[in-house]
């Protein structure tokens, strides 16, 4: 069975390196305490937890991407 990848790991990534940010920032500027703020997003740009569908919605805006930019699998179709 072919391995299936988690586009929003790779769109959260990309779009928050494009903006310039660092994980711990975007994290802070999303709500998240700043204590935890680097870890929880390493978390969701690796996979290991997924963020609720408020905390996308609030990355999308922060980003300036809409929310199904992180969900799609294709590239050419994401950008």
């Amino acid at each position: 069975m072919a391995q299936i990848s988690n586009p929003f790991t790779k769109r959260l990534k990309q779009a928050r390196s494009a903006y310039g940010i660092s994980q711990k920032q975007l994290g802070i500027k999303i709500g998240i305490d700043e204590f935890s703020a680097s870890a929880r997003m390493n978390q969701y740009e690796t996979g290991k937890h997924a963020p609720d569908y408020i905390t996308v919605i609030n990355i999308g805006k922060f980003l300036g991407v809409p929310v199904s930019y992180f969900f799609e699998p294709d590239d050419e179709l994401a950008e």
